[in-house]
């Protein structure tokens, strides 16, 4: 089975700064953070990452939302991992920040 992250809440896809941290240390990768003055701190977390441009089939991102549960989750976000089979074409849908996987035809993480 084939495992995907999606987000089952209004308002989007994200994780905490925790989640980040972790994920960066599985990945091997070095985090910059804003400088405190800066107002993307306040919107977005006081890292410069964006966690939107992960792959949701990314064996870092599962380990760290299968293990940190809901200190995953930014302000607006809800993370789940959902399974699907091997073989299964798929996409991510994306209503308003909530998300579920498909393919033609089955839907899976309603």
């Amino acid at each position: 089975m084939k495992k995907i992250v999606i987000n089952q809440c209004y308002g989007g896809f994200g994780l905490s700064d925790l989640a980040i941290e972790k994920y960066a240390e599985l990945a091997g990768i070095e985090l910059e953070q804003h400088d405190e003055a800066d107002t993307f701190s306040l919107m977005f977390g006081k890292y410069k990452f964006s966690s939107s441009d992960l792959s949701r089939c990314d064996e870092n991102l599962i380990k760290v939302v299968e293990e940190l549960g809901e200190d995953v989750n930014s302000e607006l976000a809800d993370l789940t991992v959902v399974e699907i089979p091997d073989d299964v074409e798929w996409g991510i849908y994306d209503y308003d920040g909530i998300e579920h996987v498909y393919d033609r035809n089955r839907v899976w993480g309603l």
